[in-house]
């Protein structure tokens, strides 16, 4: 933590080497929140970059508060996915972006790959908006449970839970026979 706080510190007096280090230790997390929550690689890649730019012109004002520097990180992330969400509303819908599911070179794996992803997103959108963001927060960004339950501002106990019940209708919604 003391170590955070020094490099947060040293980021805040415009260090580039400070800010870099933030970037390269925290991008790949924020970008695999942002994509699993949005479904669109691209654009998940404009937002990331957003992100670390709002970074950038907030960090001057970020105030320890006892939590790690990554909640504040992933809260201006969720923030940037509601703009976009919001945003996203107003316009025609796209299908999902073969983009998302490229999966090398090869067609029948690429196919195969695109086939179970399309099948997580539509039986995620099954699960309640506090599951949703836990499963992003703790399998898309790698978050610990407690990271999680800092960001969303709950307990473990209802991270856990949350993520249990979360996992179990996947399950049920992933399962051979189940209704659509």
């Amino acid at each position: 933590m003391q170590d955070e706080q020094s490099l947060v510190r040293r980021a805040q007096q415009h260090d580039e080497m400070a800010l870099t280090q933030i970037y390269e230790e925290n991008f790949d997390r924020i970008y695999r929140y942002i994509v699993l929550k949005i479904g669109d690689r691209t654009e998940a890649e404009d937002m990331t970059q957003q992100v670390f730019l709002n970074v950038i012109k907030a960090i001057s004002s970020y105030k320890w508060q006892g939590m790690p520097f990554s909640s504040w990180l992933y809260r201006i992330a969720h923030n940037q996915i509601v703009d976009f969400l919001r945003k996203k509303s107003k316009r025609p819908t796209v299908p999902i972006d073969e983009t998302v599911t490229a999966v090398g070179d090869d067609p029948e794996r690429s196919a195969l790959g695109r086939i179970e992803i399309e099948e997580v997103a539509v039986a995620a959108k099954r699960l309640t908006t506090a599951q949703q963001e836990v499963i992003s927060l703790r399998f898309a960004a790698e978050l610990s449970v407690a990271e999680v339950a800092e960001v969303m501002g709950k307990s473990e106990g209802a991270v856990k839970a949350l993520q249990h019940s979360a996992i179990v209708a996947l399950r049920k919604a992933l399962s051979p026979g189940a209704v659509s």
